[in-house]
């Protein structure tokens, strides 16, 4: 990793949309980077949620929901790349190891994980599994160079993630709710203004 680039590293950062994005689904959206390396970026869009709950999830997979708290919660669409696939994004477990509780999961640093096996969804049928947890069905990413060249071209804003915004804020605050992490606020945005 180059010193360039580790200045410019976006993991568990928020992408902010700015009002010129006009590319569904990213209009008015904040991206949750779970990783940004040289090779590109891979992000999940914490405020646009789908007309899917999460006990139709569990039920198209044949499991029962025992979590009362998730039954009435949106799946979200996570972005255009792999909709059919389920990613979980959650607070990490400990297991007083290195390892997490759950198969195939990237750790975040920042302590977020995001787990993309059927373990965790077991867990979460049997009532346990993580406290807080966002669930959507697809992913956003960037090949190389090409989020570097749309921030560039004032395409989003960036600030470092504040968990609360993606599993304590309700889901219509969390564009005003990232955008105040960098004392904005949506009025103050006009299309081509320069970022942060």
């Amino acid at each position: 990793m180059t010193d360039a680039f580790a200045a410019t590293n976006l993991t568990h950062h928020f992408l902010i949309a700015m009002p010129g994005v006009s590319d569904e689904p990213f209009v008015r959206s904040v991206v949750y980077m779970c990783e940004h390396s040289q090779r590109g970026a891979l992000g999940l869009v914490i405020n646009k949620p789908s007309e899917i709950k999460l006990k139709n999830l569990f039920d198209k997979v044949d499991m029962p929901l025992r979590r009362q708290d998730l039954t009435h919660a949106p799946v979200f669409q996570g972005g255009p790349v792999q909709i059919e696939r389920g990613f979980v994004l959650h607070e990490t477990m400990e297991t007083g190891t290195d390892e997490s509780a759950y198969g195939s999961t990237m750790r975040i640093p920042g302590g977020l994980e995001m787990t993309t096996s059927k373990d965790i969804l077991e867990a979460l049928s049997t009532g346990a599994g993580p406290r807080k947890i966002f669930v959507s069905l697809g992913y956003s990413a960037w090949a190389e160079g090409q989020l570097e060249s749309e921030i560039s071209e004032n395409s989003w804003l960036t600030v470092q993630a504040d968990p609360a915004v993606i599993f304590d804020t309700p889901i219509e605050q969390r564009y005003e709710k990232a955008l105040a992490l960098l004392g904005l606020q949506s009025w103050m945005l006009a299309s081509g203004v320069g970022h942060a």
